[in-house]
C-alpha cells in the first residue's frame, strides 16, 4: 500500500501523485478510471485488486500553473549561475536587485539577478544607468516544469510507465 499513483486531469495532464488507497477511494467513487497498473495485487478479506499506477480523472480539474519557489538557488538557477552584469560563471555569486529595495524596488523574480561579487559592489544601492551597467538579459520568472515536479518519483523502477504521460520519453535518450 506505500505505492505512488500518478494522478492525471482527464485532459491526461499530470496533476499530481497520491497513494493507492487514495487512488482507490477515487475508483470506487467512479471518479477516476485506471490507465496503468503496477505489479502489485491489494488483497482485501474477500477479493485481491491489481493496484493502479497511473489513473486519470473522469473530470476537468482547473488549477492554477504551479510556481517556482522564490530562493537564491533558484535564481542562480535560472541565471545559469552567470553574472548578469559581467557574463562571468562562477559559484560564488550574490543576489542583486536590479532596483534597489531603498528605491522601491521590490522581492520578486522580475526584480533579483545573480551577480558576482564585484559586479554587486560595483553596483551597490545605484540603478543601472547611475552605475553605468547593463545586464546580460531581463529578469523573468521561470515557468514551473514536469521534469522538476515529477522526477523524485522516477527513481523508483515501478513508475517507469509515468515516462510516457510526462513527456519524458525513456531512459535511454
Amino acid at each position: 500500500m506505500d505505492s505512488d499513483v500518478l494522478v492525471l486531469n482527464s485532459n491526461y495532464e499530470p496533476l499530481n501523485v497520491c497513494d493507492v488507497r487514495r487512488a482507490f477511494r477515487l475508483l470506487f467513487g467512479a471518479k477516476a478510471e485506471v490507465i496503468e497498473y503496477d505489479h502489485l495485487e491489494i488483497h482485501s478479506a474477500r477479493q485481491a485488486f491489481r493496484a493502479p499506477s497511473i489513473i486519470r480523472l473522469q473530470y476537468l480539474i482547473r488549477r492554477p500553473r504551479p510556481r517556482v519557489k522564490l530562493s537564491r538557488r533558484e535564481v542562480f538557477i535560472r541565471d545559469r549561475y552567470t553574472c548578469q552584469f559581467c557574463g562571468r560563471e562562477t559559484h560564488d555569486l550574490t543576489l542583486d536587485h536590479v532596483v534597489p529595495r531603498h528605491r522601491g524596488g521590490t522581492h520578486d523574480w522580475e526584480n533579483l539577478v545573480a551577480a558576482c561579487r564585484s559586479c554587486n559592489h560595483r553596483k551597490g544601492g545605484k540603478t543601472l544607468a547611475e552605475a553605468h551597467m547593463h545586464m546580460l538579459r531581463p529578469p523573468f520568472e521561470p515557468r514551473s516544469d514536469l521534469y522538476s515536479l515529477f522526477t523524485p518519483y522516477l527513481a523508483d523502477p515501478r513508475n517507469e510507465a509515468w515516462r510516457t504521460y510526462l513527456f519524458l520519453g525513456d531512459r535511454q535518450h
